[in-house]
Order: structure tokens, then C-alpha cells, then sequence
């Protein structure tokens, strides 16, 4: 098993980081520079940058916070959010990112994915799929959840690969901010028929629900966002508890 990933993520909105649940409800928690580099210093292996409401406001990704943020930490990052052309995926990664997240763009454009991954390679270009469970389905939403595309996703997720994208994030919708675990049968559905790390989002409430998604499925990395913000798991004392458990974890830097 390599070493699982602890991965603060950082959903921004008007230059601030904000929270909610299930994608509603948003409430203030800090600036993006000054919280990503706390989590830099306490030991995560990577951060996620979303612009949520950028697809949905139809407008290119603010990248002030991205330039500011690569100059505070010493830890690789991602940024997504209204990323909608092969320019737009150049300029966040010359200021500093170093992976861009696509999703709502891939959806209207999958070829973006196929173009991307050949310009700038697989393993900068991450597919973020915001998925819930409609009735006995897996569906496909877009601009930060606002919009049911239909679309299967199980089906999308392998489409990505295919396409090119060297990563997916999985974020379970009905499991968002609801602090019950992850989507463990989900995230099982997905790992088995896509051959790129797979990182799982939605719904971490404390330590043990890591513990449960490392010992039930195949996920290479746990994304998280309110519990680090608010100190509810300090990432010193999630990546102690995994090791007990017998789950790598990178070494502090």
C-alpha cells in the first residue's frame, strides 16, 4: 500500500475561504494564503484550491490568492475552478499551482481534458467530479453543484481517464459537510474501474472515518476541509492515528 495523502481543502470564495454543507450555507473561515500556509507547516501533503462559484458566475478563476499562496508554502497544490481553456490551465500554473482541477469545463468540453494532458501531462491535470446519489444512480453535477447533468458517473469518471486525466476527486454531494464518513461504496464503484489515484471528499467528521476509508477502500488520498479548519483533527494527530492503524502516511517535511 504507498503512502495515503492528507489533503486540506480550501473552497474560495470572493478571495476568502469558506465552508458549507452539502454546497450551501457558505460561512467566512480565513485567507486562503494564511491558511494554506498553516497547513503547510502542520504537515499536509497537499492543498486543494477550489474557486466555487467561478463556472457558476461564468468568469476566469481570481489568481491573486494562487500567486500569493505559492509564495507562503513548500507543499505541492491544486487549483480549480472556471478553468475553461488551455490559457486558463497556463496561468494558474505559472503562478505557482501545480496541479489544475477541471470539472464543470470537462463536462461541456471533454476534449479539454485530452488537450490539457498532452500539453502539460497527466499528472498536472486532475478531474474533480461532484457526484449524488439519485435514487439507485451516481449522477454528475456541475457549476459547484448546482446543476444536474444526467450524466453517469461511474461512466464519467473512466471517460476522464481515458481522456487523459492522471487524478480524480470524488466529491460525495450527499455526504458534503455532513460529518458521517465518506462515501465508502462509491469510492469502491470508482477505484475499481479506473487505474489513477483517486482521492475521496465528502464528509469527514473525526479521525475514525479516515481510519474506515483507508481500511475499506483503495483511495490514495483524503481530502477534508472544515475539520482542519476548525481544529477539530489537527493533521499531526490524523497522520499518528493512521499509522497505529497500520495505513502509511508520508513523513512529516
Amino acid at each position: 500500500m504507498l503512502a495515503r495523502r492528507i489533503i486540506p481543502c480550501l473552497d474560495v470564495k470572493d478571495g476568502r475561504v469558506v465552508k458549507g454543507s452539502q454546497f450551501q450555507a457558505l460561512k467566512d473561515v480565513d485567507d486562503p494564503k494564511k491558511l494554506g500556509k498553516r497547513y503547510s507547516l502542520e504537515g499536509a501533503d497537499e492543498l486543494v484550491f477550489y474557486d466555487i462559484t467561478a463556472s457558476h458566475e461564468a468568469r476566469e478563476i481570481s489568481l491573486q490568492f494562487v500567486e500569493e499562496v505559492a509564495e507562503e508554502i513548500n507543499i505541492p497544490f491544486c487549483v480549480g475552478g472556471g478553468l475553461k481553456t488551455l490559457d486558463d490551465i497556463a496561468n494558474v500554473l505559472n503562478k505557482g499551482a501545480d496541479k489544475v482541477s477541471i470539472n464543470s469545463a470537462a463536462i461541456d468540453n471533454p476534449d479539454l481534458i485530452k488537450k490539457a494532458s498532452q500539453k502539460y501531462g497527466a499528472q498536472c491535470i486532475v478531474l474533480s467530479i461532484d457526484v449524488k446519489q439519485v435514487d439507485d444512480a451516481y449522477i454528475v453535477f456541475k457549476n459547484g453543484g448546482r446543476i444536474n447533468t444526467g450524466i453517469d458517473a461511474l461512466e464519467w469518471a473512466q471517460k476522464g481517464v481515458e481522456l487523459g486525466a492522471g487524478e480524480l476527486v470524488i466529491n460525495s454531494m450527499n455526504h458534503d459537510g455532513m460529518k458521517q464518513g465518506f462515501d465508502i461504496p462509491l469510492l469502491n464503484k470508482i477505484t475499481e474501474l479506473v487505474n489513477v489515484p483517486v482521492i475521496a471528499s465528502g464528509g469527514a467528521g473525526n479521525t475514525q472515518h479516515f481510519v474506515d476509508l483507508a481500511k475499506a477502500t483503495d483511495v490514495d488520498g483524503y481530502l477534508a476541509a472544515s475539520v482542519f479548519h476548525y481544529n477539530e483533527i489537527k493533521i499531526s494527530y490524523l497522520k499518528e492515528t493512521l499509522r497505529q492503524n497500520n495505513i502509511p502516511v508520508r513523513i512529516e517535511r
